[in-house]
């Protein structure tokens, strides 16, 4: 079988991943457009020339300029690290400074404690907490007596949050939170397509917060002593991931970088994909692990229908700013993983993770490392470094202090990199997944879709290459 797979990011190379180990004799065709694998996962690996080798981490500023960590509740993506080799250099996070900060009228609180699935379930820490007023804590408690509402269809992570905690606790607590995940909307946000299992809580127990409080006493009564973070990382950075793969790849799979689909088109039940330089590749089947608004682009002449319900799906445009300063520097200390910030704070910024606290081994020993995460969907950001790294020095400035110049710098901009499942989204899955039942060959991958993390990335990859060999199997 020949398979042509157009996209190298995390997605398209998980696929021809598990294509090249599941599907014997396929003749494999791996495309990328830009000039390097990995799609949004990019390290910079930065020696600094004050900082002595022997320091930690081999005097190396870990860098990363998109995602910086993976989920390892979601299981794809500790499975595939353990199947390159990588799985004795995963790294949590810092166990000993775990405090979060929200922005809140210009001060930085800590986060409650006993968050499960972004729901309080402490009920203690809520009440020390000065996120919320009194008059908010009394309508988070409202969660407790309102029954579980029947509704038919689906509803926004905004309209049910504040309809059970009140909206509050949704813009103070729970919105920095979403944010930082999706850089999303919560009130255009589908439910069902982000955060179902919250409507399940709703349904099962008749309140978020009994649900939440029972999900943590059945967690806290089966945790085991010295069990892993939540999140996890190589010790240089996630593109160890796709160095391995690309190198398991080398040898079974056509590698081709700086190369670009123009069209898509489908001649006597083979694909024929074409290239902007002129060229034409037939294939029996073509998976696309590109965005969905390329995808629907490629598929445009092939099957307009699908294509324009790809297209539809929206996106926001995110940049990370990256700033390295001399510990002596720092006008106070970064005692935790970072603060996130509000929508209603009106700030440029959408978050700051204290990279050198959250994970130790990226930045040498004397040395502090901190990232501004700025866009979100609705809001324009500006799109130069200069401008961004100006943007990310006045956050600084403003909530930490940080008046020094930093040592290093380094600006990542990706233009339409957040997918938004927004209401409909559901309906969007359908109707793609109906299309592609028509067209025997033809999958999709990608974050696009049904998760964002990199483990549901990679799942993806799994999931289309297992549609193909359906499909193979039912030919055969």
């Amino acid at each position: 079988m020949k398979l042509i797979i157009i996209g190298g990011g995390i997605a398209g190379l998980s696929a021809a991943y598990h294509a090249a180990k599941n599907i014997p004799d396929a003749q494999i065709t791996l495309i990328e457009s830009s000039n390097q694998w990995g799609g949004k996962i990019s390290t910079d690996r930065v020696t600094f020339d004050e900082v002595p080798p022997t320091s930690r981490g081999d005097g190396q500023f870990i860098i990363e300029g998109g995602p910086d960590t993976f989920l390892a509740s979601k299981p794809w993506g500790v499975a595939l690290c353990k199947e390159l080799g990588l799985g004795e250099r995963l790294h949590g996070t810092n166990p000993n400074r775990k405090s979060t900060y929200v922005l809140n009228r210009n001060r930085l609180l800590p986060l409650p404690e006993g968050l499960a699935m972004m729901i309080p379930s402490d009920i203690p820490s809520i009440l020390r907490s000065h996120l919320i007023s009194w008059a908010g804590k009394a309508r988070m408690g409202f969660d407790f007596l309102q029954p579980a509402k029947n509704l038919n269809g689906d509803e926004s992570l905004g309209a049910f949050v504040s309809r059970r905690l009140g909206r509050e606790a949704y813009e103070n607590l729970i919105e920095p939170l979403m944010s930082g995940i999706y850089a999303g909307d919560g009130d255009q946000l589908s439910l069902a397509s982000t955060f179902p299992y919250l409507r399940d809580l709703e349904i099962k127990y008749g309140s978020l917060a009994r649900g939440a409080l029972t999900l943590r006493k059945q967690t806290n009564g089966k945790a085991l002593q010295g069990s892993r973070s939540a999140f996890l990382t190589p010790t240089t950075g996630l593109a160890e991931i796709v160095e391995k793969l690309v190198e398991s790849l080398k040898s079974k799979v056509d590698l081709r970088l700086n190369t670009t689909v123009s069209q898509i088109s489908n001649i006597n039940s083979r694909y024929l994909v074409e290239l902007e330089n002129g060229s034409r590749l037939e294939s029996d089947s073509v998976i696309l692990a590109t965005p969905a608004f390329i995808s629907g682009a490629l598929l445009a002449s092939f099957d307009p229908a699908l294509a324009s319900v790809l297209k539809s799906i929206p996106y926001a445009s995110t940049a990370t700013v990256s700033l390295a300063y001399r510990q002596p520097d720092m006008p106070r200390p970064l005692d935790g993983y970072g603060y996130v910030i509000p929508r209603r704070e009106g700030r440029k910024a959408l978050a700051c993770t204290w990279t050198s606290t959250k994970f130790p081994h990226r930045a040498p020993d004397g040395y502090a490392l901190i990232r501004v995460f700025v866009g979100r969907a609705g809001q324009d950001i500006p799109w130069n470094e200069n401008d961004l790294l100006e943007l990310a020095k006045e956050e600084l400035n403003l909530t930490l202090g940080i008046t020094a110049e930093p040592i290093l710098s380094r600006v990542f901009m990706w233009d339409k990199a957040m997918p938004q499942y927004n209401l409909g989204h559901p309906e969007k899955l359908k109707q793609i997944d109906a299309a592609l039942e028509k067209h025997p060959g033809l999958a999709l991958a990608g974050n696009g879709y049904r998760g964002i993390g990199i483990p549901d990335c990679i799942h993806s990859g799994e999931v289309a290459i297992e549609k193909l060999e359906r499909e193979l199997s039912r030919s055969a």
